[in-house]
C-alpha cells in the first residue's frame, strides 16, 4: 500500500490511498488482535446498550465508563426501565462520569423511544437524529455498530487516524460535511467490514495513534502512513485542547453534585454552602454525617457564597437538583437542596 503518489493534500481537501483494500485489511486484522473486550461489545449486547454505551463514552474515559455502563444495564436493561425511574436515581447511578445532564437526556430520549418507537431504539441514522440528545457521531456509532449499517462514523480517534495515515496531517482540521463525505468514500463496501473497519480505526488511535504520543511503531499503518512518510510535520495551526479543571465552574459544579448524591436522603441546607464564615452555622453542621460535613467542606473551599449561589441556580435550572422550603417551617433560613425526586425534563 502506498501513499506517495497522492496529489498533495491541503486544509478541505483530501486524499484517496492508492490500495484501499489494503488499509482496510491491516486496520481490520490489527483489530482483531487488540480489541479491548469492552463490555458493550459481547455478543447479544442489545441496540438500546450500545446507545449507552456511545451517551456515557463521550469526553470519559473507558475504564470508567464500562463499570458505570455494567451497572446502569443491570438496573434499566430496556428504554422502558430507564423511562419509568426517578431522576434522582438516574444521577445516582450516573455517578462522577461527568457532564451528567448526559444522563437526564439520556434518560429524555429513553421516554421518546418507549412513547414514539414501540420501546424499541430506531435502526437509522435520520430517525436517531430526531432523538433528544443524539447527535450526527451518536446516531452513525448506533446505527453502525447495533444494526450493522454502513455508516461514517467520525470520532476524534477516527479522524486523527485518517487525518495522519492518508491525508499527511497530525491533527484533522475542524469537522467539515466534506470529510465526512470522504470518510464515507473510504469505507468497506461490504457493511460488516465497515463495521469492523470503523471500530478497528477508532481502537487504533485510542490505543496506538494517539494525540500526544503516537507509537508508530506499533501502528499497522506505519509503512505507508503519509504522515509518518512526510517526516512528521506538526500542526502549526493547531492550539493544544487542555480541559481546565481546578478553579472552574465545571469543578463545582462536580462538587455540588458529588455532595448531594452523597447526602442523598439527607437534605442539605442551602446557608450551609453560601452563609460567610461569620454567620456558617457550626451547630447544624455537626450534626450531618461526617461525609455530608467532608461535601460541604469542599464546596466552601472552592469558592465564595456568591459564586456557589449562582451554580445552585444554574444546576436547579439544568434539572440536576431542587430547592425545597425546609422540612420544619422556621427551623432556619432559606432553602434546602436535593436531588430531584420525580420524573423531570432535561434542557432541550
Amino acid at each position: 500500500m502506498s501513499v506517495r503518489r497522492h496529489t498533495a493534500s491541503v486544509r478541505g481537501t483530501h486524499r484517496r490511498p492508492d490500495d484501499l483494500e489494503a488499509l482496510h485489511t491491516a486496520v481490520i486484522d490489527w483489530f482483531a488482535r487488540h480489541e479491548r473486550p469492552l463490555p458493550w461489545r459481547r455478543p447479544g449486547t442489545s441496540a438500546w446498550g450500545v446507545l449507552v454505551s456511545e451517551v456515557m463514552s463521550q469526553q470519559t474515559p473507558m475504564s470508567r465508563v464500562a463499570p458505570r455502563w455494567t451497572e446502569w444495564m443491570r438496573k434499566w436493561p430496556t428504554p422502558a426501565d430507564l423511562a419509568s425511574a426517578s431522576t434522582a436515581d438516574v444521577l445516582l447511578a450516573w455517578d462522577t462520569l461527568g457532564y451528567p445532564r448526559r444522563a437526564l437526556r439520556l434518560q429524555e430520549c429513553a421516554r421518546v423511544i418507549v412513547a414514539d418507537h414501540g420501546g424499541q431504539v430506531p435502526n437509522d441514522e435520520d430517525t436517531l437524529l430526531s432523538l433528544p440528545g443524539i447527535g450526527a457521531y451518536t446516531a452513525a456509532a448506533v446505527a453502525g455498530f447495533a444494526f450493522g449499517a454502513r455508516t461514517a462514523i467520525l470520532d476524534v480517534n477516527i479522524r486523527r487516524v485518517l487525518a495522519r495515515a492518508v491525508d499527511g496531517h497530525e491533527h484533522p482540521g475542524s469537522a467539515t460535511k466534506a470529510e465526512a463525505a470522504w470518510a464515507r468514500e473510504l469505507l468497506p463496501q461490504e457493511p460488516q467490514q465497515s463495521v469492523r473497519w470503523n471500530a478497528g480505526t477508532m481502537e487504533l488511535g485510542a490505543l496506538v495513534c494517539t494525540s500526544r504520543s503516537p507509537r508508530c511503531e506499533d501502528c499497522p499503518l506505519l509503512s505507508s502512513c503519509a504522515w509518518v512518510l512526510a517526516g512528521k510535520p506538526s500542526s502549526p495551526e493547531r492550539k493544544p485542547k487542555t480541559q481546565a479543571w481546578h478553579g472552574t465552574d465545571r469543578q463545582l459544579r462536580g462538587a455540588i453534585m458529588g455532595l448531594l448524591r452523597t447526602a442523598h436522603g439527607c437534605p442539605v441546607r442551602a446557608d450551609l454552602l453560601v452563609a460567610d464564615t461569620v454567620d456558617f452555622d457550626v451547630d447544624a453542621n455537626l450534626v450531618l454525617p461526617t461525609e455530608v460535613q467532608d461535601g460541604i467542606a469542599k464546596v466552601r473551599r472552592l469558592a465564595d457564597g456568591t459564586r456557589v449561589s449562582r451554580l445552585i441556580d444554574d444546576l436547579e435550572a439544568d434539572g440536576l437538583l431542587c430547592r425545597q422550603p425546609p422540612e420544619q417551617p422556621g427551623a432556619h433560613n432559606g432553602s434546602v437542596l436535593t436531588l430531584p425526586q420525580g420524573q423531570t425534563r432535561s434542557d432541550r
